[in-house]
């Protein structure tokens, strides 16, 4: 007996066929799941590629995929898996086709763990198995799913979630995440965490983690912020205030920090701690310094200060942030 039966439904665009992004989601739940792993489990999870068959590659990709069955073999599995829907259900608002939508409810009142990787999120709120709970998808289109949604508790600054039949996980590497996550599950930690290492992947990220997101300078229309707001990230190590940065900027404190909050949305001292913790960040990934530096050269101050707002605002404490990015070999020095 397997480990388990894994449905993947495949939807390509009938128009666009499989894109690169589809095929990465794709292509890892294939690795996690139909690669057999006989000195970890034998036999492996039995996997069911399910989906309409493609006659060729359609205009503008160069894939096809041929699926052994239709979507009726959802039906009986043990997990689904929804690994994307086509591009223009997310980008031009289009329904997900029908077929999968009635697929997929049949499926869950079956008994199937429901599982959606980035965009397949799109397709498990179409059918409804969303309703009430905490999903995630890509950042990037986390906006659209909440709008169209707004039954579904959208979180666009997880890894993935877990609502126990329910799962989903936001695009990339966090899709690897939550399949690794399903595998610690259904075999153990143990398990889990020598595939983890096959696979040259850190062997836990938890899901509350947030997505990494790049805090840059953001762009404005009021010429009179961008020189002050780049000069501010080039100096986090310095004390700044508002006050400082007013006067850099030849203006009142306080029309200063009206003029910031119209531009991004955000205080100027809670734009500050973004920009630092966003320094942090980047420290931690490319050197070894030890925390104490870090917080003082992003201006976060002591260590027990940078654990404090880094864990508050990451999701994960710097340490376990560093984890996520040790290179194997011997980390560079900062300068």
């Amino acid at each position: 007996m397997s480990a388990g039966v894994v449905a993947i439904a495949v939807v390509p665009d009938q128009r666009a066929g499989l894109t690169m992004w589809e095929l990465h989601e794709l292509s890892i739940a294939c690795t996690v799941f139909g690669v057999p792993q006989p000195d970890l489990v034998d036999p492996w999870y039995e996997l069911r590629l399910c989906g309409s068959p493609s006659a060729g590659p359609s205009p503008g990709s160069p894939f096809s995929l041929r699926t052994e069955y239709g979507l009726d073999a959802l039906v009986g599995a043990d997990t689904v898996i929804v690994p994307s829907v086509p591009d223009a259900v997310v980008e031009e608002g289009e329904d997900v086709p029908s077929e999968l939508v009635e697929a997929l409810r049949e499926a869950a009142g079956s008994g199937a763990r429901m599982v959606s990787l980035c965009t397949g999120a799109f397709a498990l709120a179409a059918a409804g198995l969303l309703d009430g709970r905490r999903a995630t998808a890509h950042w990037q289109h986390t906006a659209q799913l909440a709008a169209r949604h707004p039954e579904v508790i959208v979180d666009d600054s997880v890894l993935y979630t877990d609502e126990g039949d329910v799962l989903t996980s936001a695009g990339a590497t966090a899709a690897l995440d939550l399949c690794l996550h399903l595998v610690r599950r259904d075999l153990g930690a143990d398990v889990a965490g020598r595939l983890a290492r096959r696979l040259v992947v850190q062997a836990h990220r938890a899901g509350g983690q947030a997505q990494f997101i790049e805090a840059p300078v953001p762009p404005s229309d009021d010429d009179s912020l961008s020189p002050v707001l780049q000069w501010a990230v080039e100096h986090l190590a310095d004390p700044l205030t508002v006050d400082v940065l007013a006067r850099r900027a030849r203006m009142s404190p306080r029309t200063f920090h009206r003029r910031l909050q119209e531009a991004t949305g955000t205080t100027p001292l809670q734009w500050l701690l973004q920009q630092r913790v966003a320094r942090a960040q980047a420290l931690l990934e490319s050197t070894d310094l030890p925390v104490e530096q870090i917080g003082e050269r992003s201006g976060l101050g002591t260590a027990a200060n940078l654990r404090r707002h880094f864990t508050r605002t990451v999701g994960v404490s710097p340490t376990d942030y560093r984890r996520s990015f040790r290179p194997s070999g011997p980390p560079s020095r900062g300068r």
